[in-house]
């Protein structure tokens, strides 16, 4: 009878959190379709709307990504869950990164927090009440490759973030037994290595928590919109 019901069980709770994402869903689909466009001599307006709409949408469902991910881990009930708009980096963790090459050292280094050379946001940040662990997440489409220079900043950001973050959580009242920072490439190409990026097909096993799932109904209901608002022009 258990082995009956968990699947239901399972369908209702993805049913409830793809609720809760239809309006953020719902809003991005409203901002695309009401953009401006310019209409290509080549292209004509068909093409041109339909080209806009979709260069909007690789842009925008970075967004996506990362609120449905929030929203999912939010349902484990080991896990504390936000979003921290000004992550503070000090002037001592720029030094540290412009002084040391080798990533290994920077990780195993931990810097007081407070210090403010510049803020940043951090998509997520996870405490694991259970493991002990805090841990933060920037979410990226990983579907593209970036240059040099801009795969050097991403990672100077991360390892600031890192040797930062165990501090910050004790001013948030936290005690992590560890703390580790990491960049999602949800489709898999990987602008740096691990263990600083993580693949999407390896987020069940790395949260030890069903997500994937729950993340695609989320895609699929915005793909099915977004397709919609493309017909629209036709």
């Amino acid at each position: 009878m258990l082995s009956q019901a968990a699947p239901a069980l399972i369908n209702l709770e993805l049913n409830g959190y793809l609720e809760r994402l239809r309006p953020f869903v719902d809003d991005t689909i409203e901002k695309l379709g009401s953009a401006s466009f310019r209409e290509d001599p080549i292209a004509g307006r068909k093409y041109s709307r339909a080209t806009s709409i979709i260069s909007s949408a690789y842009k925008r469902h970075g967004a996506i990504l990362d609120q449905a991910l929030l929203e999912r881990l939010k349902d484990c009930a080991r896990l504390r869950v936000w979003t921290e708009d000004d992550f503070k980096l000090s002037h001592e963790s720029l030094q540290r990164v412009r002084i040391t090459e080798r990533v290994e050292p920077l990780l195993a280094t931990e810097l007081p927090y407070g210090d403010r050379e510049r803020a940043i946001r951090v998509d997520i940040i996870v405490f694991d009440e259970e493991r002990r662990s805090l841990t933060s997440y920037n979410v990226k489409r990983g579907n593209g490759s970036y240059d040099g220079g801009k795969r050097r900043m991403i990672q100077e950001d991360l390892v600031r973030t890192h040797m930062l973050l165990s501090d910050y959580g004790r001013t948030r009242g936290m005690e992590p037994s560890r703390s580790h920072s990491h960049i999602i490439f949800y489709y898999g190409l990987l602008s740096l290595p691990a263990p600083l990026a993580i693949p999407g097909k390896d987020l069940d096993e790395h949260f030890d928590f069903p997500v994937m799932e729950a993340i695609e109904r989320v895609n699929s209901y915005f793909v099915e919109r977004l397709h919609a608002l493309i017909e629209e022009g036709t």
